[in-house]
């Protein structure tokens, strides 16, 4: 039994009030932290009394669990913001994390899909929408929705599923997104991606029920009241298999990383890309710098006299 279960409470509905955390991101701050002061409990201790030798051995144990560097950071990170607040309402005289170095990650470049890739998923979702039969025909309609929307604006998988009936207004071609720490940006959407959504709202006021009235965009029987994100992965699987690429490949996060990748390479630039994405820092949006490099490195070899006459 953790012993300073009000704190955690108290710490993350600061979280929640003071910096708009959405629920995913409470959810995984508390599994972190109930996992580490479970550790420190079962070690005699408590959040007041565990010193940088608790953490230390905390995140030790993780790499002897074989979690990556990227997630023992982040649950650093969350001990790190935990004993702040802590320090900072008084209940402690100092921060046992902050001068713990955090895990370096390698840094892997995001894999990648090629545009035939992406053509074919997308072909594959529309030609299986028009084939399906009345009782399938909302739920391929649906996919084919998820897979233009979702390649037309390069959102996160948490974004698209828990997107609102009002988000997407009638003959616009913008949608509007509620991202990380709620904040909203506009998004533009091709008209592929229109036309699709058009077609799958008209099957759902069509088919009638509960769905028709429903506020969220993708709505399901799910304890949210939308398509959870597993699902959707499911289905985008399945698309994969039947458009002849290797599923495990293929998942929301990569063709997040193929929006982003695709535009570099067409000419966009990065801040834009930033924006579209929804990245509060530009850092973040700087691992796509290689699909900038390439094409840089192709532009001299193909346009610099003297690539011409090294050629020659």
């Amino acid at each position: 039994m953790i012993k300073s279960e009000s704190q955690l409470d108290a710490f993350l509905e600061m979280l929640s009030a003071e910096r708009g955390a959405a629920a995913n991101t409470l959810h995984a701050y508390r599994r972190d932290l109930d996992e580490f002061l479970n550790m420190v409990n079962s070690r005699g201790g408590d959040d007041l009394s565990a010193g940088d030798s608790d953490i230390t051995a905390f995140l030790e144990e993780m790499a002897v669990r074989g979690l990556a560097a990227s997630t023992r950071a982040r649950k650093l990170s969350a001990l790190r913001q935990f004993f702040r607040f802590l320090y900072a309402e008084g209940i402690r005289s100092d921060n046992p994390a902050a001068a713990i170095d955090s895990p370096k990650p390698v840094r892997r470049l995001p894999r990648l899909l090629s545009i035939d890739d992406v053509e074919a998923l997308l072909n594959c979702a529309q030609q299986r929408a028009g084939a399906a039969q009345a009782g399938r025909r909302l739920k391929a309609l649906r996919l084919h929705c998820l897979m233009e929307v979702l390649y037309a604006s390069g959102l996160r998988v948490s974004e698209l599923v828990s997107l609102r009936r009002a988000a997407v207004a009638s003959g616009e071609r913008v949608i509007m997104v509620c991202g990380k720490g709620g904040r909203e940006r506009l998004v533009p959407l091709t008209r592929k991606a229109c036309d699709a959504h058009a077609a799958y709202a008209q099957e759902v006021v069509l088919a009638g029920g509960r769905d028709a009235t429903s506020r969220w965009l993708f709505p399901s029987r799910a304890r949210q009241g939308h398509l959870t994100r597993q699902r959707f992965t499911q289905e985008l699987k399945g698309l994969a298999l039947a458009a002849g690429l290797d599923a495990r490949g293929v998942s929301p996060h990569v063709l997040r990383h193929a929006f982003a990748s695709h535009l570099l390479e067409r000419g966009a630039d990065l801040r834009s890309v930033q924006q579209l994405l929804g990245h509060a820092d530009i850092s973040t949006t700087q691992i796509y710098t290689h699909v900038l490099e390439q094409r840089l490195r192709t532009l001299v070899h193909q346009h610099h006299p003297l690539a011409r006459r090294d050629k020659a």
